[in-house]
Order: structure tokens, then sequence, then C-alpha cells
């Protein structure tokens, strides 16, 4: 078992950036989102399933950004219903998928709140070969559980 690497700089600037992920760690943990991977295949959930295990606790059980630990981070925590028309009415699903595995990202100055799924599941699927095709295969399902659940213009789907 590992917990999440939390790279959060310790200087004057970064206005007690170490005590807000110590907070959203234990949040998760006695929300029963434990920060510990299980020793488990991920490649066996869904895409809602692990939604719900590893993003409902920022992001709301129905991806709204209304998770019970969104309300302690320092930045407000986007609505994942809205991902289609904030782009044109596309789904820019290459560009979800990046954001949700996080491995490519470079923040030059600051930090990225979101943890960096693709390094997490690699390393909890084996950290090998075959755990790198098993976190395109999670990420996949997380980006079509996501597509799933967006609000279109369609005048036929309800607003929420």
């Amino acid at each position: 078992m590992r917990s999440w690497p939390l790279h959060f700089p310790t200087n004057e600037r970064n206005g007690g950036m170490i005590r807000k992920a110590r907070l959203l760690t234990a949040s998760l943990a006695m929300l029963g989102f434990s920060p510990l991977a299980a020793a488990q295949s991920y490649t066996t959930l869904s895409g809602e399933e692990l939604f719900q295990r590893f993003c409902a606790a920022c992001h709301g059980t129905a991806g709204q950004g209304d998770g019970p630990v969104a309300g302690s981070l320092a930045v407000l925590v986007p609505d994942l219903t809205l991902i289609y028309r904030r782009y044109g009415n596309q789904f820019p699903a290459a560009q979800i998928r990046e954001t949700i595995d996080g491995r490519s990202f470079v923040i030059a100055h600051g930090t990225r709140y979101m943890p960096v799924w693709g390094y997490e599941f690699w390393v909890d699927e084996g950290a090998d070969n075959v755990a790198e095709e098993e976190v395109k295969l999670i990420v996949d399902r997380l980006v079509g559980y996501l597509r799933s659940i967006q609000v279109t213009m369609d005048p036929s789907r309800p607003e929420p």
C-alpha cells in the first residue's frame, strides 16, 4: 500500500498548502475514500465505480463539483457534467484523458490540486509495461463515464 504523492512545496508563499493537503487526506479517510490504495486491480471496475471511488470526494457523486471535500480546497472544483458545453459542444476526450492521467503536465509555478492518477494507477497495478496498458484502460473508462454524464444542449434532454 502507498499513499498519494502530495507534492506541496514548503515556503512562505504557499499559504498553508501542507496544512490543506493534510486536511484533504484526513477528510478523504473519514469519508471512506482512503488515500491508501487497495491491493486489487482497478481494471475490474466500471467507469462509474472508478469515478465514485476516486473522484466523487471532490467532484461529487453526480460530478457537479459539490463533493464533501470540495469546500475545503483552495480552488473551485469544476462541474464535470458541463465539459461538453465549456468546449463549444464538443467533448475533448484526449484532453480529459491527459488531465486525469496527469503525468504529462508540467506546472512551472504552483501545484497541481488533483492527484496524478496515471502515476497512482500505474504503481497500484504493478509499475510495469502491463500496468501502463491497464492505466490506459482505467483512464479510458473514466473518460467514457464523464462523456456519459454530460449535459448537452439537446432540447430532448432536460436540464439538471
